[in-house]
């Protein structure tokens, strides 16, 4: 067990208090937070002067002229503008962050994969220098597709922070127990969590249970938004309510400090002299969430076929093709089958869409042996895949009763683009060679005998 982090300096009005500062509830909504009484103007945004004398800056997640119903920006009210928390740059190397386009001319994606978990080292790793990227889509320049990573963190940012010019964050914790100390509160999330961390947001992270492994997708694109739920109406799968966003925290701290900037898929630090998030009070709808998994109300057939698995998703972020998603967060999580003269598991298919999958814990229904906790698996577009032999014939066979499918919880990042394996990913991740020998074993059952079933 590792926890080897600073103790927290944030401030919020909570912590006067000595209570904890809490999170607000809901989905993109219009939040107003101060951690100082009076910090956030009323009926105003950029008055001639802030109190106690705050600067006014806004942070905008969209274009000035988006659309309002979809427009995202929030007004800050900080100690020091954030020209302040930039000087010159250096460009530094992440060797193991990658960004799309990226092909190797020595790796094939063409294939099904499936890895072990990704290993813990015994070498101290931060959430910049424990990022491992497994696969790349699209083109981070013209801000479409997206990268899976691995995360490996054993020891906290001290004095250092980081954020993306790039990309959201969407960060699925497996292992460990991470802290998120950001310019707009603070969020803690632990396994069966989940977090999202907007582009441009500056923030620090601390490790409160480790070593800590998961699993991120890193959005080049439009950002994550809840689903429409079409004919299932207001109510169920992943609702607004059950997410979180942390009240405003503030550190007010003089010490040399690094920020690091991805930008292009490169990245630069800057050296400052003191701590970057010092926004003492905000409003706005944009800012970081968690939402519990466990909090997923899951929807499926009740009496007979295996609906799409599209029906699980929790988050989608579209493409601007009408109902094709740049990339669609889907959640396999314990849940009733009752379908009668129904196969129940995950059917044989090809699809238009790039499927990476990961698993929390538990076991997942099509492939019980060999997909472990930790483990992940990638089948790329239009190439076939379903369940290996085994769970075939116990499904086929198996006594219709109602069954739990208890103790899982498995998640997907589906892209309409192609995923690329990094060096990584084919060379020092424990790649399972023999996974494409799962469907070996499947007979050929056909009979034309007329009624044969």
């Amino acid at each position: 067990m590792t926890n080897n982090s600073k103790p927290s300096t944030m401030t919020t009005a909570a912590t006067t208090s000595g209570t904890h500062p809490g999170y607000m509830p809901g989905f993109g909504n219009d939040f107003e937070t101060e951690a100082l009484p009076g910090a956030l103007p009323q009926g105003m945004n950029s008055p001639q002067k802030c109190n106690y004398g705050l600067y006014g800056e806004q942070l905008s997640g969209t274009a000035f002229t988006a659309p309002s119903h979809q427009n995202e920006r929030t007004w800050c009210y900080r100690i020091r503008p954030s020209v302040k928390h930039s000087s010159r740059y250096t460009r530094i190397d992440l060797p193991y962050w990658k960004s799309a386009p990226h092909q190797p001319q020595d790796v094939t994606s063409l294939g099904q994969y499936r890895w072990d978990p990704v290993p813990h080292s015994d070498a101290p790793l931060t959430w910049l220098t424990g990022m491992r990227t497994m696969t790349t889509a699209g083109d981070v320049n013209t801000q479409i597709g997206m990268a899976s990573h691995i995360y490996l963190v054993t020891d906290s940012m001290v004095d250092s922070y980081f954020y993306s010019a790039d990309s959201e964050l969407l960060i699925v914790p497996q292992e460990g127990t991470l802290r998120f100390c950001t310019e707009l509160g603070v969020m803690d999330i632990a396994p069966q969590e989940i977090a999202i961390i907007p582009r441009g947001l500056v923030y620090r992270v601390e490790v409160l249970d480790g070593p800590a492994r998961g699993f991120v997708c890193e959005n080049y694109g439009q950002k994550f938004h809840l689903p429409g739920r079409g004919p299932i109406g207001a109510n169920c799968m992943a609702n607004p309510r059950d997410f979180k966003t942390p009240v405003a925290a503030f550190e007010d701290r003089e010490a040399p400090s690094t920020v690091t900037i991805k930008w292009c898929g490169q990245f630069h630090e800057t050296k400052i002299g003191h701590s970057p998030l010092d926004v003492v009070a905000w409003h706005g709808n944009y800012a970081p969430v968690k939402y519990d998994l466990n909090t997923y109300c899951p929807v499926g057939a009740v009496l007979f076929d295996h609906p799409d698995p599209s029906i699980f998703t929790v988050l989608t972020a579209p493409s601007g093709v009408e109902g094709t998603a740049n990339i669609d967060f889907v959640l396999f999580r314990d849940r009733w089958m009752v379908a009668e003269d129904t196969f129940r598991p995950p059917w044989y298919h090809k699809n238009i869409m790039s499927e990476l999958m990961g698993n929390i814990h538990g076991q997942y229904d099509a492939k019980p042996k060999g997909f472990i906790p930790g483990g992940m698996s990638l089948h790329n577009m239009m190439l076939p895949h379903g369940p290996d032999r085994n769970a075939f014939e116990g499904a086929s066979n198996a006594d219709l009763q109602p069954h739990k499918l208890d103790n899982t919880m498995s998640f997907m990042f589906e892209t309409r683009f192609p995923q690329h394996l990094t060096e990584f990913a084919a060379k020092e991740a424990p790649l399972q060679d023999d996974y494409i020998d799962c469907w070996e074993s499947l007979e050929k059952k056909f009979d034309g005998t007329p009624g044969k079933k």
